[in-house]
């Protein structure tokens, strides 16, 4: 009991922060103070603004904001969130265009499940909306999620994966963001040796830690330094009871947070600082940089206690992608069997969370597939975000990506040959 009430006490510090905001934006509000005028007042009341909205969207899920599209027909269409497959853990959506013809390129986005909600991947959705039809894993608050549901780990995700491809079908083409890179490429060996008719025409992936040793990060060092039973005793907390998952082990979102928090701490201190400057002169706005960027980055999920530290032991300790020794559900998945998917790997030169190294030693696992359905970029100066979202993203990657997918929307793999893998 006592883990749970650690994760209840950081909802009360977290829930105190928030009434504090609250109540210095109301006193320093209050309309007979006006006739005072006090530069003090003013700042209490950004500080107070700035407080409150950073500590609410800690427990919000934000929403897609994608509501309309406009085509190359200059008409506005409607944007429609749709549920495919629908499982506890996570859902398989369709952002599906009112009254578009369907698009040749079906993209399913793998987001990542690493303390922050698929939304995080919005802006990569809007760009590949233009031409593609989109799909995307929509993965759970772990905290909302009863007990009785049973547990989600590693290997339960793989499967998520599996069935999602397969009820899409072969012509679907995958695209697997930072965290769930290693499991994506072990779900599409999985379908190419037990159901080959399933598995997607091709396979990006971005920023993921096939390898976390090919290049150590402050990342793969944490994962060596601790102990699985550390790890098991800090980081792990019962949901309390205001949630439906009361009673669930998790690593909490907020502890999460604080980690990435305190990891840039100078950076986001100035950027806090800054913006409470500026609500106090009346030069922010509700959708200014600074809070588009921060409600999607405070806002924070839980992780089921088996996902995380199955991670950890499994992909980072025990390297069983890296090492062609990962097992599902009792079957030992051979990357080797992966002969007909193409598989794109991109890196980011200054990516300082999966450094270039890690993510292009998929091509090297994948020892069936021939050269020429091989292809590897590296995007010198971008970092970590910077490969799936901005400008790097837009301008230079997003092509790149969609151009492999065409150039191999109808290609059959070649055994004889053997050419030098593609760069690019």
């Amino acid at each position: 009991m006592r883990y749970m009430a650690t994760y209840d006490l950081m909802e009360s510090l977290r829930n105190t922060n928030q009434w504090l905001g609250a109540s210095a934006l109301s006193l320093a509000s209050y309309p007979l103070f006006s006739l005072v005028p006090n530069p003090a007042l003013q700042w209490m009341a950004a500080w107070g603004e700035v407080t409150e909205r950073s500590f609410k969207r800690m427990v919000s899920k934000p929403d897609w904001g994608i509501r309309t599209f406009t085509h190359e027909d200059g008409r506005d269409h409607l944007v429609n969130i749709e549920t495919i497959v629908s499982r506890p853990f996570g859902d398989l959506i369709h952002f599906n265009i009112s009254g578009r013809e369907e698009q040749k390129r079906k993209v399913l986005l793998v987001a990542p499940m690493s303390g922050h909600y698929a939304t995080l991947l919005r802006s990569t959705v809007k760009s590949l909306l233009v031409n593609c039809e989109v799909y995307i894993t929509d993965w759970h608050n772990a905290r909302d999620i009863p007990v009785s549901e049973g547990k989600f780990d590693i290997e339960d995700y793989t499967l998520y994966l599996v069935d999602f491809m397969k009820a899409l079908g072969p012509d679907i083409n995958v695209i697997a963001v930072c965290q769930p890179a290693p499991l994506t490429l072990a779900a599409t060996a999985y379908l190419a040796e037990l159901d080959p008719d399933a598995q997607p025409r091709t396979l990006t992936l971005i920023g993921g830690p096939i390898n976390p040793d090919a290049t150590p990060t402050d990342v793969t060092d944490f994962g060596r330094r601790v102990t699985m039973g550390q790890l098991e005793e800090t980081m792990i907390q019962r949901v309390g009871f205001k949630y439906k998952g009361v009673g669930r082990q998790v690593y909490p979102g907020l502890l999460q947070l604080a980690s990435f928090m305190s990891m840039n701490g100078e950076r986001h201190s100035s950027a806090f600082s800054d913006q409470i400057l500026r609500v106090s002169r009346g030069e922010a706005s509700d959708n200014d940089a600074h809070n588009r960027f921060y409600d999607e980055y405070l806002a924070v999920m839980d992780m089921t206690a088996e996902f995380y530290l199955s991670t950890v032991e499994r992909i980072f300790k025990g390297l069983e992608i890296a090492q062609n020794r990962f097992v599902v559900n009792g079957h030992k998945v051979d990357l080797g069997k992966i002969t007909r998917v193409a598989v794109k790997t991109v890196e980011g030169g200054k990516d300082d969370i999966s450094a270039p190294g890690q993510c292009v030693a998929a091509l090297d696992l994948c020892t069936g597939l021939p050269d020429s359905l091989k292809a590897s970029y590296l995007e010198p100066e971008a970092g970590h975000y910077g490969i799936f979202a901005g400008r790097s993203w837009r301008n230079n990657i997003r092509p790149l990506v969609l151009d492999f997918i065409d150039a191999n929307a109808r290609k059959e793999p070649n055994p004889a040959n053997k050419n030098a893998r593609a760069i690019g």
